[in-house]
């Protein structure tokens, strides 16, 4: 896509879009009223873009600085938490490969492709990965990649499976002491069921499905 398309003669960049936001988005009182539909769009004011953080703003999907005519299109802009808006900035895909996911045109969550495996180090650490189906197309499969490193949602995930595993360490422990690790599995089985049914791809069920999978885990790793 050239950006040089998406510019208005006789009107800088920067110009464009402080009219846009004075006269339409955010001034006036119905693209004020647009603005907050957008920023409300996310369910339970989850960042859709990493389906973790808290929606703050409005993410210009193609930097405004380069497609000023796209400032206020509604099909550009994205609720988003502070730091996927900060770690996107404004970069501006170099091919295919490189277009994060757009969160509303890419609808990949009705198929599984977020896993994790457990790292047995001390304490026990989990590693998230994009392991999408055969069926997908390779460029998808390369834009969720791109998109996963992009906002650093092996990280992300990671630290917060980490604190999951530290909250429930006491009741597996409890649980391997009163009916060994065929219990502690049968527990974290439930417990990845009930979220996946909620959220396919979302960290807390792919955490669980890992740790249930893990036999070591279930025999006790997850003691200090």
């Amino acid at each position: 896509m050239d950006s040089r398309e998406f510019t208005v003669p006789d009107i800088t960049p920067g110009d464009l879009v402080r009219w846009a936001y004075d006269n339409g988005m955010v001034n006036s009182k119905d693209g004020r009223v647009v603005y907050e539909q957008i920023l409300g769009a996310a369910p339970d004011e989850r960042c859709p873009l990493c389906g973790h953080g808290v929606v703050r703003t409005l993410d210009h999907f193609l930097p405004k600085r380069m497609f000023p005519a796209l400032c206020v299109d509604p099909l550009n802009l994205v609720p988003a938490c502070a730091d996927c808006n900060h770690a996107k900035g404004e970069r501006l895909p170099t091919d295919a490969e490189t277009t994060p996911l757009h969160p509303y045109l890419d609808r990949i969550d009705h198929d599984p492709w977020l896993d994790a495996q457990v790292t047995h180090s001390n304490p026990v650490w989990l590693d998230f990965f994009v392991n999408p189906p055969s069926s997908w197309a390779q460029i998808l499969i390369e834009r969720t990649r791109y998109h996963f490193t992009l906002f650093g949602l092996a990280t992300l995930f990671a630290v917060q499976a980490n604190r999951t595993v530290n909250s429930i360490r006491h009741q597996l422990t409890a649980m391997l002491d009163a009916g060994g690790k065929d219990t502690v599995r049968a527990y974290l089985t439930d417990e990845a069921e009930t979220r996946l049914a909620d959220r396919l791809n979302g960290w807390e069920g792919v955490t669980y499905r890992a740790l249930a999978r893990d036999d070591a885990f279930c025999n006790g790793a997850f003691e200090l």
